[in-house]
């Protein structure tokens, strides 16, 4: 089941407009696990992705390792039916997602061997829209 808030203040927000060229400024490096997966270029995830991306993950690994997600799709996107008249009001959400900068870190992993990991980065990147790389830990130096 895809990721949402429990509850909102505001079940529709007014969406402002993001940068495309944005770096990120935090959330850029390894926080929990020694492998990781990183945006390389700005964009939107939706929370059927992330979920996608997890249960492929979940699924190659089995239950070895430890999984962190670490991005959550707070932004509700909101759109009108086909074919409807101008005015009425704002349409219903459709889904919720969430807006990453170039260089965020949205999984990290631990437990697991180089190549377990770049396997399962490598499924997982497929479930995204955007270019993803993946990151390790270097022994001995804090990220």
């Amino acid at each position: 089941m895809p990721m949402l808030p429990a509850q909102v203040k505001h079940r529709k927000q007014h969406v402002r407009g993001f940068r495309m060229d944005h770096v990120a400024q935090t959330g850029h490096k390894l926080a929990f696990g020694d492998f990781g997966i990183q945006v390389l270029e700005s964009g939107e995830i939706t929370a059927r992705q992330i979920e996608a991306a997890r249960v492929t993950a979940a699924h190659y690994l089995g239950r070895v390792g430890k999984l962190w997600i670490r991005i959550f799709p707070h932004l509700p996107i909101t759109g009108r039916p086909a074919e409807t008249r101008m005015g009425s009001g704002k349409g219903e959400v459709k889904y919720w997602a969430q807006h990453v900068d170039a260089g965020t870190v949205i999984f990290e992993f631990a437990g697991i061997t180089e190549e377990m990991a770049r396997e399962a980065m490598r499924r997982q990147a497929h479930k995204f829209p955007l270019k993803m790389r993946m990151i390790k830990r270097i022994a001995g130096a804090a990220s």
